[in-house]
């Protein structure tokens, strides 16, 4: 199993998309009325692909898993650049901080970080950080989920890709517990050829996960949650 995308609930699914392709540099992949997808590469890395799903009005939930982006010490000069592709500044209560918090077209917030070394290599998404109930039971989950690694971070446990380059994954002590609400922003793992669906399904409900069964017609992927509540899919392999 490995870790392929990064999904986003959008009411504007190309609005969004090409905004962030433009902020992480990627590669275009899919423009459909109802979604798009930007690949984004890390040399000698994982390779992410950002996905922009159609809702049909803006999440309410607060973000449980969010995007920092990689400042260090052109973090000036990234904030103007994000600002002139279309976001804007947003004060949810950080106070002062070293970074910069800010909001895409529909009102996410994301971060653009300061200098850190443990972002060495990273790409332009510096980390992934998920809320969580439990981060040390949590990155136990998804590190047998994605095959990511510990390593060193910020939060209490981060993951990484075995290459040690692209975002680190960082369990965060959640604020709040988790809503009834869908998560925004949701991680999917796509199986490897061989890889036993039915087995996966077991590892993770054995580790603290649940299935999910939307009435969201026949879906060729699973939906399920984390421990921690957090939504995630597992796609069949290719």
């Amino acid at each position: 199993m490995h870790l392929e995308n990064l999904v986003l609930d959008a009411v504007e699914p190309q609005r969004l998309g090409r905004f962030w392709e433009a902020v992480v540099g990627g590669t275009p992949l899919t423009d459909e009325p109802d979604a798009y997808e930007t690949r984004l590469e890390i040399a000698d890395g994982p390779v992410l692909d950002l996905c922009f799903q159609r809702v049909p009005e803006p999440p309410a939930e607060p973000l449980r898993l969010h995007l920092d982006l990689l400042g260090g010490s052109r973090q000036p000069e990234e904030v103007e650049r994000i600002l002139a592709l279309g976001a804007t500044h947003l004060d949810i209560g950080q106070g002062d901080v070293p970074w910069v918090v800010l909001a895409d077209p529909e009102g996410n917030p994301f971060c653009v970080m300061e200098e850190r070394t443990v972002y060495a290599d990273t790409g332009p998404i510096a980390a992934l950080p998920l809320d969580s109930s439990d981060p040390a039971r949590d990155a136990e989950f998804w590190g047998w989920l994605t095959g990511w690694t510990p390593a060193p971070g910020v939060a209490p446990y981060s993951l990484r890709h075995p290459s040690r380059r692209g975002p680190l994954l960082e369990l965060c002590p959640e604020p709040a517990a988790k809503r009834g609400g869908k998560n925004r922003l949701h991680l999917d793992v796509r199986l490897d050829p061989g890889d036993d669906g039915n087995a996966v399904a077991a590892g993770i409900l054995s580790r603290g996960g649940r299935e999910l069964h939307p009435a969201w017609g026949d879906l060729p992927w699973r939906v399920f949650q984390d421990p921690s509540g957090n939504e995630l899919c597992v796609l069949p392999a290719r």
